[in-house]
């Protein structure tokens, strides 16, 4: 049985239907849980751990769960992180980095994935508007990907001590646009804090990150 904390998002789900579909027990935490989480995850062998996004206090976040994973005897640890975790320019990034160096010290045995931007943020079913360079360019992860990629770390062994950086592929916004046969453009309006420090850095340098590392662990290409 395998705890998903941040279980009822939309990776938390994606990453519970590819655990069920190795035929693993899930069990999802969320809110409701959060008082007495290390009662809702007793009797798992592992967890995989999601905080919420753009999470104000992260590492506080990230403490606090492993302090109930040890309390609840959950020996095993997946931390969800993000493709360039250290990066000064965007401070949600370096929260997940101290995260990092806590899931690293817990004492639980631990492996970091580090997934690039979602494919799943863009909606390319119609003309695409970002607020940075559409031709910069990405490592970008497929969900079910990340997700496949969390069950089979969560269930195969050889994992523990592992950072996983993440792309199903590298483009550009303007390139996956063109593939999907509509136009992609930027807009001059940036939000402001965390968002539009994010946004300010991939219109300077994007979000790299290679594919193969994905590719090797599924054993094929990324979608």
């Amino acid at each position: 049985m395998i705890a998903v904390v941040g279980g009822h998002g939309k990776t938390g789900r994606a990453v519970r239907a590819a655990l069920t579909a190795r035929g693993v027990e899930t069990v999802a935490t969320g809110r409701a849980e959060w008082p007495a989480l290390a009662d809702a995850v007793a009797g798992c062998a592992a967890a995989y751990l999601i905080a919420p996004n753009l999470h104000p206090d992260e590492p506080a976040y990230v403490a606090e769960a492993l302090d109930a994973l040890r309390a609840a005897g959950v020996g095993r640890v997946v931390y969800h992180s993000v493709a360039s975790p250290y990066c000064p320019a965007m401070p949600h990034h370096l929260g997940k980095a101290v995260a990092e160096d806590l899931v690293r010290r817990s004492g639980l045995a631990w492996t970091v994935l580090q997934p690039g931007a979602y494919l799943q943020n863009l909606d390319l079913t119609r003309d695409v508007a970002v607020p940075y360079d559409v031709d910069a360019v990405f490592g970008f992860a497929d969900r079910d990907d990340v997700a496949e990629v969390a069950a089979l770390v969560l269930t195969e062994t050889g994992h523990e001590g592992a950072t996983y950086e993440l792309a199903s592929r590298t483009a550009t916004v303007a390139g996956l646009a063109a593939e999907a046969g509509v136009r992609a453009t930027r807009t001059d309006e940036q939000p402001d804090g965390w968002l539009g420090a994010m946004f300010a850095h991939y219109d300077a340098h994007g979000l790299p990150a290679g594919p193969r590392t994905m590719a090797g662990l599924l054993g094929r290409p990324g979608r």
